[in-house]
């Protein structure tokens, strides 16, 4: 039985005070509290059960119990090799909220980064870990011996994917992908062979942290709250900034490639990274990096300062919420700062639309360093994760 714990949820949420389900969906079910969940194994069981036949007990587990055992990511950000400065991007997005592109050649390590996005952003709550479990149940994707989602999911569908697979559809609305990352990341590899239509139709769920599905006989919404990373090629043959390799592509076909990633949802993403190759000294290196938790620790400080800036606005949570008032409010920049920002418009030509993002991201790096004002040093650090803007190709 696909979605135990969203019906349990919702048998409390009418003020019943039990439930019956097949054994195998017990323990899902008994995640929510104050409800009492009876395991049966068969319909005659359930039948002597209610003529007081036969006593069963009410299935019982610890949830915070199950919540501490589960939390535990299986990679560490201690496992990449070198890219120091990407990883610095990624600890800024996860501080701000931030959704962020990579940029480099096959083999730079860009997935391998991304899947451990989710290991520096703040645990879960279990309230969190909740609403994620309902929908992964809901979707059949709980394994059998799972009752609850403890760690941020990370989802990474292949660009074929159509856009009711991202959104989610079907005949009974079924979540997509943007609801199965809700609380985590979805991350999207090679994002211009993505089907222009599928990228359209995430840019509303990542602007409303939800999605509706409308069937002609009902109306769903699943909540679509997800951090974006996404990696790209600089080119068609994907060697256009690697120093070891010859890069075959003309100038219009980097054009074109490159714009097949449209304007709104660039305006989306705060953080555009190069990503290089890997150097053979780095690959070398018996030395380990820093370890998840330790960035994470930094990450969690980050974010507590921005609820406690933003603690009086109900719509917003992190730096990468704020709209153009809330940016002229929190990130006033210094003389020094502004002559920073006339410089990276006027002679880095960078775009109109660069100008909050960076903006943002130096509110960010500000609140990394525990500084109460966006001093030119965290300025000039976020002008750096605007690669496309550059036009560093062209």
């Amino acid at each position: 039985m696909h979605g135990a714990l969203s019906v349990a949820w919702e048998a409390l949420r009418k003020e019943m005070k039990g439930l019956i389900l097949p054994r195998e969906n017990a323990r899902e079910a008994a995640m929510t509290k104050n409800l009492s969940v009876f395991p049966v194994t068969s319909l005659r069981e359930t039948v002597d059960f209610l003529n007081n036949q036969k006593e069963i007990a009410p299935f019982e587990v610890d949830l915070n119990e199950v919540f501490e055992v589960s939390k535990h990511y299986q990679v560490d950000f201690s496992d990449v090799k070198g890219q120091e400065h990407v990883k610095r991007a990624l600890e800024v997005a996860a501080a701000g909220g931030h959704n962020i592109l990579m940029i480099g050649p096959p083999g730079s390590g860009k997935t391998m980064l991304a899947k451990r996005f989710p290991t520096i952003l703040p645990m879960l709550t279990l309230k969190e870990a909740l609403e994620t479990t309902k929908i992964h149940s809901v979707a059949g994707l709980l394994a059998g011996n799972q009752s609850l989602v403890a760690t941020r999911p990370f989802r990474s569908p292949h660009h074929t994917i159509s856009d009711a697979g991202l959104i989610g559809g079907g005949k009974y609305p079924r979540p997509g992908e943007v609801s199965l990352a809700h609380h985590g990341v979805l991350f999207l590899d090679e994002l211009p062979e993505f089907k222009k239509n599928v990228l359209e139709v995430m840019r509303q769920p990542m602007e409303d942290g939800k999605v509706t599905i409308a069937r002609a006989m009902l109306s769903i919404t699943y909540p679509a709250n997800f951090m974006l990373a996404a990696a790209m090629n600089p080119c068609p043959c994907g060697y256009y900034t690697d120093p070891n390799r010859q890069c075959s592509c003309t100038s219009q076909q980097i054009q074109k490639y490159l714009a097949r990633i449209s304007g709104p949802l660039l305006d989306r993403i705060d953080i555009q990274i190069e990503v290089p190759a890997v150097r053979y000294r780095d690959l070398a290196a018996t030395s380990s990096g820093e370890k998840s938790d330790v960035i994470r620790e930094r990450v969690q400080k980050a974010r507590e300062i921005q609820l406690k800036r933003f603690k009086n606005n109900e719509r917003i949570f992190c730096n990468a919420d704020m709209q153009a008032k809330n940016i002229r409010k929190y990130c006033k920049v210094n003389e020094g700062g502004e002559e920073l920002l006339k410089n990276a418009i006027t002679k880095l030509g960078l775009s109109a639309r660069a100008y909050d993002r960076i903006l943002k991201v130096s509110r960010t790096i500000a609140d990394l360093a525990g500084e109460e004002n966006i001093l030119p040093e965290h300025i000039s650090e976020a002008i750096q994760y605007r690669s496309l803007d550059r036009q560093l190709w062209l």
